[in-house]
């Protein structure tokens, strides 16, 4: 376990840069254009043999960048990547993802790679998931469509080393977009997601059990997770998720903008989101910790934040903030969640900044310094409530509570620094306390602004068993 002090001072040296480790180089690499291989590129003909035939033509050659040229849609299957090949989009280049589950040959993506090493994609140009062709019915209650039994994902990038994503547009996603499943040395620059706000599932990226990965300057928009940090439960074994960091980024979503969960099956280390802006979110920085790994070391900061509700089936009921551990499912267990620093957010939101645990494993070690958040109420969906979700079956997934700007519930070692709670011009009657604790050991408060919400009938601290 860190120190205090080391803690504390936040050990930001330890997050090492992905983008700094020594990359394959693609100099002098040969050009294959997919149309000299048969590719047709009209939107109607269906071009995967003829892109896969162009891949492998590059393959042969050891190493060659593949063509996607510009003015043509490439209406395509799943497509496999092998070492040291480029997939390269022009400016206006697509590729479309084909309806059919049987041009996809058990494969799980669009994009596909399989212990691959200095597979680049790049370009201008975008691949479009059709996510409507995977659809069956919307619902006007839950806001959202209903997926079929098939729906690809746009990348599945499996054991791949020395990997390097650049600048592509990818949306309209079936379910997750970017999935990177033990990965080593990443780097994902500029990309640009545009997936429907009312598609479940269609995650923006999705780095499980990978390790030294960064991502950074990069646009998403979609209904689900943007980018969240997993560790999946898999039948092979993929190792742990470290050092992975998160900077420059502005995602719009219904659910956790910037995450680490819901799947936490292994353990997750040394993470970074720093200079993000959630422009609009179910929830702002959130750690949805559920399964029997260990997540610790863990910082966000420099974040902008709107956290606001959404229709009852999305998760994320607005909470500025969401640091939660507890068992997925009656009989299972949860790893432990310690080292985790939050510093410098600002924003509104329409719900708590929450630190909740289990009496039996308490959340430890939580920093929360230069915090300055609003909280106010502007859309229609009912508030006074926590989204627990995911749960046990005999735990509510959203339990009635009243909204303070800070809740704190077992928990250890938390230390609040230079925050400040603020409300909003619209006051509602369950707005509360500025700081509600239950169940916290060695509670440090130093230089906490703020009031109550209503001071004549409420006080300002309400602080129990700690």
């Amino acid at each position: 376990m860190l120190s205090r002090r080391r803690f504390l001072a936040g050990l930001s040296g330890s997050f090492a840069t992905a983008a700094l480790l020594p990359r394959q180089s693609f100099a002098q690499a040969v050009d294959f254009d997919v149309r000299k291989y048969g590719a047709v590129g009209d939107g109607v003909t269906v071009d995967t043999k003829a892109l896969q035939r162009t891949i492998d033509a590059a393959a042969a050659q050891g190493r060659g960048r593949v063509l996607i040229p510009g003015g043509a849609r490439f209406l395509t299957g799943a497509l496999l990547l092998p070492s040291s090949v480029e997939l390269h989009l022009a400016d206006d280049a697509m590729l479309l993802a084909n309806p059919d589950p049987g041009d996809y040959a058990h494969r799980p993506g669009l994009i596909n790679a399989e212990s691959a090493t200095g597979v680049k994609i790049t370009g201008l140009g975008m691949i479009d998931g059709e996510a409507m062709q995977f659809m069956t019915t919307f619902s006007e209650k839950d806001e959202r469509w209903e997926p079929k039994s098939f729906r690809p994902r746009i990348f599945s990038l499996h054991r791949c080393n020395d990997l390097e994503i650049h600048n592509i547009t990818f949306g309209h996603s079936p379910t997750w977009g970017l999935h990177m499943l033990g990965c080593e040395r990443v780097l994902v620059d500029g990309l640009r997601i545009r997936n429907y706000m009312e598609v479940p599932n269609c995650d923006g990226i999705d780095p499980d059990h990978c390790r030294d990965v960064e991502i950074r300057n990069c646009d998403i928009v979609g209904a689900d997770d943007a980018i969240v940090i997993k560790a999946s439960q898999t039948a092979e074994e993929y190792g742990p998720t470290n050092n992975i960091t998160v900077r420059d980024c502005v995602v719009t979503t219904r659910d956790g903008g910037l995450k680490i969960g819901t799947e936490t099956f292994g353990d997750i280390s040394k993470i970074l989101f720093e200079r993000c802006k959630v422009i609009s979110g179910g929830r702002g920085p959130t750690i949805t910790h559920r399964q029997q790994g260990n997540i610790e070391d863990i910082e966000f900061r420099d974040i902008e934040v709107t956290a606001q509700h959404h229709a009852e089936r999305w998760w994320g009921w607005g909470e500025a903030i969401s640091i939660t551990a507890w068992p997925r499912t009656k009989d299972g267990i949860v790893g432990t969640l310690r080292n985790v620093r939050l510093r410098n957010i600002r924003g509104r939101a329409e719900n708590s900044i929450r630190i909740d645990g289990t009496a039996e494993k308490p959340i430890e070690n939580v920093l929360l310094e230069d915090i300055d958040m609003t909280i106010d109420r502007w859309t229609m969906y009912p508030g006074a409530h926590f989204d627990n979700r995911p749960t046990m079956p005999n735990v509510e997934g959203l339990e009635p509570h009243d909204t303070p700007v800070f809740f704190l519930r077992n928990a250890k070692d938390v230390h609040l620094k230079n925050c400040h709670g603020r409300w909003g011009k619209n006051l509602q009657p369950y707005f509360s306390h500025l700081l509600e604790a239950h169940n916290v050991k060695q509670l440090e408060l130093e230089r906490l602004q703020g009031q109550a919400a209503h001071p004549s009938s409420q006080s300002r601290l309400a602080i129990e068993a700690t």
